[in-house]
């Protein structure tokens, strides 16, 4: 009868646990559930929101300054509010760029609030 010493024990059940560990990864990459459909697109809306004007609907073109803006406009009192849709469907604009929100409407509802009366001035793009 061989007899085993501590290191190649160790070496054994290290790599058993790998084998392991990468059985159990593979296993659920084969269980990770698919990317969801795309939502439909957002519902356009016109209101007065904190005696703004807030209009929202589907535009064309869909990119702006090389980010997808999901073929969507935004206008407060008539001028544009330059919004785009993250990976994870929520919504930013150039007002509340790190308060992501869940809809267009709640973009410019945002929006409204941060300028605080403010106007909004149009944005050149260069």
């Amino acid at each position: 009868m061989s007899s085993i010493t501590r290191r190649r024990a160790l070496g054994v059940a290290a790599g058993a646990a790998g084998a392991a560990a990468g059985l159990a990864l593979a296993g659920s990459a084969a269980a990770a559930p698919r990317a969801a459909a795309p939502a439909a697109a957002p519902a356009s809306f016109d209101e007065v929101y904190q005696g703004r004007r807030i209009k929202g609907g589907p535009s064309h073109g869909g990119h702006h300054g090389g980010h997808h803006t999901g073929g969507y406009s935004v206008t407060i009192d008539g001028e544009e509010l330059h919004v785009m849709q993250n990976a994870d469907g929520t919504w930013i604009s150039v007002i509340n760029h790190y308060e992501p929100v869940a809809t267009p409407r709640a973009v410019a509802r945002a929006a409204v609030r941060e300028l605080q009366g403010a106007p909004l001035v149009p944005l050149t793009l260069a």
